[in-house]
């Protein structure tokens, strides 16, 4: 606080006083406290309750995965035969070397 003089003071603690017997008088009115709020209590479940919960949303899960259309077999990969892979090594191996031969650092 800034300085104050005696007689501000006084009238302070005054209004303070005041305050106080008016919010006396409001609590006796109302039957509670005005402006402030009980804390809140978390509420507790039981494991019997999770367990319910827990049973009906797997329900609902597998009632919803067995509406849906089954997925079809993926078809396996087709794989390159070792002289393929090699063809394949050589011609990316002649575009590189072409692409050096004109200075370029990429493709």
């Amino acid at each position: 606080m800034t300085h104050l003089s005696a007689s501000q003071l006084h009238r302070a603690a005054n209004i303070k006083h005041k305050i106080e017997t008016l919010q006396k008088q409001l609590v006796r009115l109302l039957g509670s406290t005005a402006g402030t709020a009980a804390p809140r209590k978390h509420r507790k479940m039981s494991a019997a309750g999770r367990r319910k919960i827990a049973a009906a949303q797997k329900a609902r899960w597998a009632k919803q995965r067995g509406t849906k259309a089954p997925k079809a077999a993926a078809k396996p990969r087709r794989k390159f035969s070792a002289a393929a892979r090699k063809r394949l090594a050589q011609l990316a191996k002649a575009r590189w070397a072409k692409a050096k031969a004109a200075g370029k650092k990429t493709l």
